[in-house]
């Protein structure tokens, strides 16, 4: 075992951190209490780049019950909690993270997981993936296949896929219903609003919050802003997604208009640029910008960067760009998403997460008993894991499900359905 973390001496804080959340996941401790009997992944290595953090500490030490050999890295060069970091180091598995790694540092701990030679990859981001087929391609034949978390990997894998260029099979964990129904729109919203007030201390009643897109992710940021007593105004570039907000009784508007009226922006577009200096000209001042996507692209810093005369870090994660006629401009957790990249952010919900990691480790198990059978293609999450899933999830919460009746089975069988 190898380990490069900021400071060992953390552990026992970010076990407790770990501990505390492994009690508000039952569904994943439902899977692990199965792998540890059946050990999937016994002689495997399985290489990670994910938010290192408690929940993620939690599927790791369940892919070690299982068998597996852990090599884990940071898919954010801020979202990594040093504690947990350090925890997991103690715990045996190799971990290479710490917050604030420069890019170079980034890079360095992806490849330093790709050096233990991993059979199977999870990643968020496709960054892991994205370097397996530029950089070290030596290991390409080696692996059975990977899984992706979050839309923007997906995206750019499905690219690939398309232009022949993926060389192994991969699960699109993101896309799963029960990843995007809950995950996406569930625990981003809950804890993209939490970030935004831990780090501003503001209140959400009564403000103009614009939020940009209006996927599984800005539906879910817009109905629980709303909820707050914030009025919300989206901006989209798709018709059908804008139909979709008008007739869920949002504001929609082109973001020159919508830069006008804001008080806070929230980008969950997943593309570059979102948000761009002729926006910021028209903003008010002290308005507030943040993104709750995978990269810090949505927001066009070095555009803000040359309207500004001064920038100065006003509060932790929070920067103040003031323009040429004294309005000023802040941006959270330098543009970088604003629920995981905060010094005080914790990501989505433990039990939000219960069922994202229970998806991804059952996913990753698909990968290893289906070794040689899968074409190198996108591939969606099999059916009867989601369901799996979700009943698991009821389960823990003490919901019951109707069964149907042979009669009804039969009928929706039939295509002799009568009236």
């Amino acid at each position: 075992m190898t380990y490069k973390v900021k400071d060992i001496k953390l552990a026992p804080q970010g076990k407790r951190a770990i501990e505390w959340v492994e009690r508000h996941m039952p569904v994943l401790a439902a899977v692990r209490k199965e792998f540890a009997r059946t050990e999937p992944f016994k002689g495997l290595t399985v290489g990670a780049a994910l938010h290192v953090e408690a929940k993620t500490a939690a599927l790791a030490r369940t892919l070690t019950a299982s068998g597996a050999e852990v090599a884990i890295t940071s898919c954010n060069p801020l979202s990594t909690k040093d504690d947990v970091a350090a925890a997991l180091a103690k715990d045996g598995i190799n971990v290479y993270a710490w917050r604030g790694e420069t890019t170079r540092e980034y890079y360095s701990n992806l490849n330093r997981v790709l050096d233990h030679k991993p059979d199977i990859l999870i990643d968020d981001g496709a960054d892991l993936i994205f370097l397996t087929h530029t950089k070290r391609t030596e290991l390409l034949k080696s692996i059975r296949g990977a899984s992706e978390e979050t839309t923007t990997g997906v995206n750019r894998l499905r690219r690939m896929a398309s232009e022949g260029a993926l060389k192994f099979p991969v699960i699109a964990v993101n896309d799963s219903p029960a990843k995007r129904l809950f995950d996406n729109r569930f625990g981003t919203a809950e804890s993209t609003l939490q970030a935004i007030m831990g780090i501003t201390n503001t209140l959400v009643a009564g403000k103009d919050v614009v939020v940009v897109g209006y996927g599984f992710v800005g539906r879910g940021i817009a109905s629980r802003v709303r909820g707050l007593g914030a009025i919300v105004t989206v901006v989209e570039t798709d018709p059908i997604k804008a139909l979709e907000a008008v007739m869920d009784g949002f504001r929609v508007a082109r973001m020159n208009d919508a830069a006008r009226v804001g008080d806070i922006f929230i980008t969950a577009t997943g593309n570059i640029n979102a948000i761009r200096g002729e926006h910021i000209r028209r903003m008010k001042d002290g308005a507030i910008l943040c993104n709750a996507g995978h990269f810090n692209v949505e927001i066009d810093i070095e555009g803000l960067a040359r309207l500004a005369t001064k920038r100065r870090e006003v509060l932790e994660d929070v920067e103040e760009f003031q323009l040429r006629d004294g309005r000023r401009i802040h941006l959270l957790a330098e543009g970088r998403l604003v629920n995981l990249a905060g010094r005080r952010s914790l990501g989505h919900p433990m039990e939000i997460m219960d069922m994202s990691f229970a998806l991804q480790a059952l996913s990753v198990e698909y990968l290893a008993r289906h070794r040689g059978e899968l074409e190198n293609w996108v591939y969606d999450v099999p059916p009867e894991i989601d369901r799996r899933v979700a009943e698991l999830k009821l389960k823990s919460i003490g919901v019951e499900l109707e069964r149907p009746t042979w009669e009804q089975i039969r009928y929706m069988k039939s295509w002799r359905m009568g009236t």
